[in-house]
Parts: structure tokens; C-alpha cells; sequence
């Protein structure tokens, strides 16, 4: 069993989350309602309003980014969400595409992942997967953290 264990630890998942995986599916005003922060988010992002962006999330959650370098080199980035909100405008136009997303939902706990696209000036920067924690508070959803993997290399346009 040991020599297993360092093969095991070279594998990437690279399929996505199937679909509808362990709960029924969310009917589809729930789904939207669940999307909603999250493509707010994104359209924060772009304006890059750290402000706009604290409204959506929780003031405790974190940002972890799984960065693979083009020379097969990999570390994991914990930020937490106050640098986030820090965001300030800036010369460059960002904007983020989310492909085909998985949504779950069970009770007040949501997730979403799914394959993105960063583009800096139009330009593809970066790609790799999204996933996105929410909980529902007070009857809104928050983004309580964000998961996601980053590279510069592989990029579907």
C-alpha cells in the first residue's frame, strides 16, 4: 500500500463535477437565486469594486487558488476575502467567464463549480475551474469562499 501512495498523489482530477450529483435538481428559480451573488461577483470583478464585492460575501471567508505554473511547478495561495475587498479600479479591464456550471443546493449550503476563463484587456490570462461555497443567510445567499485553480497553459478560448 505505501508505493500507492505517492501515485495517488500525482493524480489531477481533470473531468469536471457531473452533473446533479447528490441531490435531486434544484428547481431553476433556486439555481438562479444560488447564481445570482455569484455572477454579481464577476461583474465586481470587472468594475473591480472591492465594496461591491463585500455585499455578496462573507466578511470571514477566504480565497484559495491552486496555481499550476507552465513548468509543471504547483502551490496552493490562501487569501483572505479583506484583500479581496480591497480592490480598487484600475487601467486594466477584467473579466471572468464561467462555462456550463454544476450547481448543488441542499437546505441552506450551495456550491457551484465549473470551467472559467480570465481575460486581462480582452487577452485570455488565465484559466482553470471555479468553486464557489455559498450559504444562505437571513434568506440571501453569501459567498462564504472561493476555491480555484489557475493556469496558463491548456486554456480553452
Amino acid at each position: 500500500m505505501p508505493l500507492l501512495l505517492p501515485l495517488l498523489a500525482q493524480i489531477t482530477p481533470v473531468q469536471p463535477l457531473p452533473k446533479k450529483t447528490g441531490q435531486p435538481p434544484a428547481p431553476q428559480v433556486e439555481a438562479e437565486a444560488v447564481m445570482a451573488p455569484v455572477n454579481a461577483l464577476f461583474a465586481a470583478i470587472a468594475a473591480r469594486n472591492g465594496e461591491q464585492m463585500r455585499a455578496l460575501a462573507r466578511e470571514d471567508g477566504n480565497i484559495f487558488i491552486a496555481v499550476e505554473n507552465a513548468d509543471g511547478t504547483r502551490k496552493l495561495v490562501r487569501r483572505p476575502f479583506s484583500e479581496f475587498f480591497a480592490m480598487k479600479p484600475g487601467p486594466e479591464k477584467y473579466e471572468e467567464r464561467l462555462y456550463d456550471p454544476a450547481i448543488e443546493i441542499d437546505g441552506d449550503v450551495a456550491l457551484v463549480w465549473g470551467r472559467y476563463n480570465f481575460y486581462i484587456d480582452g487577452k485570455l490570462h488565465h484559466c482553470g475551474y471555479d468553486h464557489f461555497d455559498l450559504v444562505r443567510e437571513g434568506g440571501q445567499w453569501k459567498v462564504a469562499n472561493i476555491t480555484y485553480s489557475s493556469r496558463t497553459t491548456g486554456c480553452e478560448g
